[in-house]
């Protein structure tokens, strides 16, 4: 009896905790925005973490404030494959269009696997609608040298030259993509990864462009749902996304929107996976080719 109500406890305690850290989350989110992009407007690499003391999140002044917000902020996602977008980057798109950035979608293949192509760009733009990503604002590259196949080696060079020229014509400040692990371990996410890391450290980005990484975690952790939200508000990381139950509900109808992808794991994926709620970056070091003056 002793043992079975200190379970009950335990998880009520643990309940209590997501709450709070929901609350919590929701309060901190516009301190957090506003900081994340007055530093990318003003041309600044920092970094800040959510569990961190955010005493200093407050812009110096209102009328620095009312400057940065006139400018609307873009942001570039890019993942390698229709479906990834929701799949592991839901709550990012949702925050971010909820508030008033301008999101771009750099796709990389088609999901040309298992000759479905055209049928997954359309799913894609569906998806992309949900979220609240605007058609014109997705980009679906088709080249025969970044099929989607985890055997094939993708072209860093390749890579690094279309999202250069994505970052350069759209005037892109924040890029948001998979980590070295990619997530799932896939070829084509990772090879994403070392093209931005390319990018930032040979001082090709603009200045002010920032590169985020989607944290890669344990397999045990991936699929704790949203019971895994105190763990990754604990643990360091420089940005943080979190949806709610409404939110959710849009992550999953935009999931439902890749029916050629909607096999009976991926159903499974959709209750069970902690990307489904919640987001953590690293921050991509960013080199400048500024001269230093002595």
């Amino acid at each position: 009896m002793f043992v079975f109500v200190t379970v009950i406890c335990v998880f009520v305690a643990y309940i209590v905790s997501i709450k709070f850290v929901y609350c919590r989350y929701r309060q901190l989110w516009p301190h957090m925005r506003d900081k994340i992009f007055y530093t990318l407007h003003t041309g600044g690499n920092k970094q800040f973490c959510p569990t961190q003391e955010r005493s200093d999140v407050h812009l110096r002044n209102s009328e620095e404030k009312g400057r940065m917000r006139s400018t609307r902020s873009r942001a570039l996602l890019v993942t390698a494959h229709p479906d990834d977008e929701c799949m592991f980057f839901a709550p990012t798109v949702l925050n971010l269009v909820e508030s008033k950035v301008d999101v771009h979608l750099l796709c990389l293949s088609t999901g040309n696997y298992n000759n479905q192509g055209p049928l997954r760009k359309m799913e894609l733009l569906d998806s992309c609608k949900v979220l609240g990503i605007p058609s014109h604002n997705v980009t679906i590259t088709d080249n025969k040298e970044l099929p989607d196949d985890p055997t094939v080696q993708w072209s860093t060079a390749l890579i690094s030259s279309l999202i250069h020229k994505h970052i350069r014509n759209y005037t892109i400040s924040l890029v948001l993509t998979f980590d070295g692990r990619g997530v799932s371990g896939h070829a084509n996410h990772t090879v994403i990864y070392e093209a931005l890391s390319h990018l930032a450290s040979s001082g090709r980005l603009p200045l002010g462009c920032q590169v985020f990484s989607l944290h890669t975690i344990s397999r045990f952790r991936k699929y704790l749902s949203v019971f895994e939200l105190p763990v990754s508000w604990l643990l360091p990381s420089d940005l943080c996304c979190i949806i709610g139950w409404q939110q959710y509900k849009r992550a999953k109808k935009a999931m439902r929107c890749h029916h050629s992808q909607l096999l009976w794991f991926r159903r499974l994926y959709i209750l069970f996976s902690r990307y489904m709620f919640i987001n953590t970056f690293k921050a991509v070091a960013v080199e400048t080719n500024s001269v230093k003056m002595y």
